[in-house]
């Protein structure tokens, strides 16, 4: 579902790229959880996928359609939540909603099941600057799903959100990829990304460093996820 091939971005040349010959492959069902510490190019590669930057080379494919050549084709089948939820703050959460399910063509009514998920229905009514920033979070999530994506790319999703929010969101995203979606997302809680996903790469310096379950990536079987993460960025 998504291919990524030899992707390479760099923001100034007299430095080391932002990402160096990244190629990534993430199968439909996937979970995939993309870790490594700060400027290592998580944020990146993720913006390079949905559109928001042009990679120096490379490419990346989602369901076989390349996301630079045919970039609105490829943000049609994407529901992004950036790690910074940015929205019109006069607009209600409600108008916001609206104007996504416009934007994809898509009934008003996919998202309310989603906002009832993360117990936003009751403050849809709202202007979006009087959200607390786990609230904008849901909202952002609650936009990405609205529209039924084939692919969710997430950077950073679990900021912000409380408990029961964060253990709804794991739902969904397991059930997501159970019906045959596929999850990219990024984050730094380790716990997490090994308990939820299918697969994990590891990422420092704008280099790939591992790619794979965490079965086949560990060195023994008592390490954790935290533990392998650390061996790894540090060598490097």
């Amino acid at each position: 579902m998504i291919n990524i091939n030899n992707l390479t971005k760099s923001y100034d040349p007299t430095k080391r790229a932002a990402v160096a010959d990244l190629s990534l492959h993430i199968k439909s069902g996937e979970i995939y959880g993309f870790l490594g510490p700060n400027g290592a190019g998580k944020s990146t590669t993720i913006n390079i996928m949905v559109g928001k930057i042009v990679q120096d080379s490379g490419t990346i494919l989602i369901d076989g359609v390349d996301t630079f050549a045919h970039s609105l084709e490829t943000k049609k089948i994407i529901g992004y939540v950036p790690d910074e939820p940015n929205f019109y703050e006069k607009m209600s959460g409600q108008e916001h909603l609206n104007f996504i399910c416009d934007i994809f063509d898509a009934p008003v009514e996919a998202s309310e099941k989603w906002a009832s998920l993360f117990e936003l229905s009751g403050a849809l009514g709202d202007p979006i600057a009087s959200y607390s920033r786990g609230m904008k979070q849901k909202l952002g999530i609650v936009s990405a799903f609205s529209h039924n994506p084939k692919v969710l790319v997430l950077d950073e999703p679990m900021v912000g959100l409380d408990p029961k929010a964060a253990f709804n969101l794991k739902e969904a995203l397991r059930q997501f990829c159970d019906g045959g979606g596929t999850v990219f997302f990024s984050t730094h809680v380790m716990e997490v990304a090994e308990r939820i996903c299918d697969k994990v790469g590891i990422i420092n310096r704008g280099k790939l460093l591992a790619s794979g379950s965490f079965s086949e990536l560990r060195s023994r079987q008592d390490e954790t996820l935290e533990q392998l993460f650390l061996e790894l960025t540090n060598e490097e």
